[in-house]
């Protein structure tokens, strides 16, 4: 009986301090615990709702298909958007043109619209065309189908080749022949500074 009543006392003695050791562990952890700063918070996200809804737009669209004189066209950009004419127009774009002989060309442009039902892109803004024959072209404005190989530029051109450097006033690029070859012609008062390649030792 008398180991009995102990274990009861006991049982009835942990009742009670079991609980006051608890309370006590949870206000010392309360009291140490350092204050929540909300401009602590994590920054999910610093996109500008409002903004994007006012002004929808694509992050980094791509665009790739075959154009009906067989070549290979992909273009990129960094940011696209819809205008208000129901077009579009994008920043920072770049156009790849393969011909079927494997001829490279490429335009790259800070700024483009693609017109509603024009089917064209207007390349401006330090527009630079390079092809894979060796030509590096600069000039302010550039139009590339969409459809076809077809790029033109009716502004001045300063370009460097395998022949040199020349000026001129437009510059138009075709696909011409069987193997639907990249031909580039420039136009509107040619000059060419001729610089002959080295000969072989």
């Amino acid at each position: 009986m008398a180991r009995l009543d102990r274990h009861s006392r006991l049982v009835a003695w942990l009742k009670i301090v079991l609980p006051l050791i608890a309370l006590a562990i949870l206000s010392t952890l309360f009291l140490l615990s350092r204050r929540i700063d909300p401009q602590d918070a994590i920054p999910f996200a610093e996109v500008d709702v409002q903004d994007r809804a006012r002004e929808p737009r694509l992050t980094a669209p791509a665009y790739s298909g075959t154009t009906r004189d067989g070549a290979a066209l992909t273009v990129i950009a960094a940011e696209a958007r819809p205008d208000a004419g129901g077009g579009a127009s994008a920043q920072r774009l770049v156009a790849r043109l393969v011909a079927p002989d494997g001829q490279v060309t490429e335009v790259t442009a800070d700024h483009a619209d693609l017109p509603q039902g024009a089917g064209d892109l207007v390349l401006t803004g330090a527009v630079t065309v390079t092809t894979s024959t060796g030509y590096r072209i600069a000039t302010p404005r550039v139009t590339a189908a969409l459809d076809r190989t077809l790029v033109t530029g009716d502004g001045p051109v300063t370009a460097t080749g395998p022949l040199g450097t020349l000026t001129a006033g437009g510059l138009r690029l075709t696909a011409e022949g069987p193997e639907r070859s990249h031909v580039l012609v420039f136009n509107a008062g040619v000059k060419l500074i001729y610089r002959p390649a080295p000969a072989a030792p």
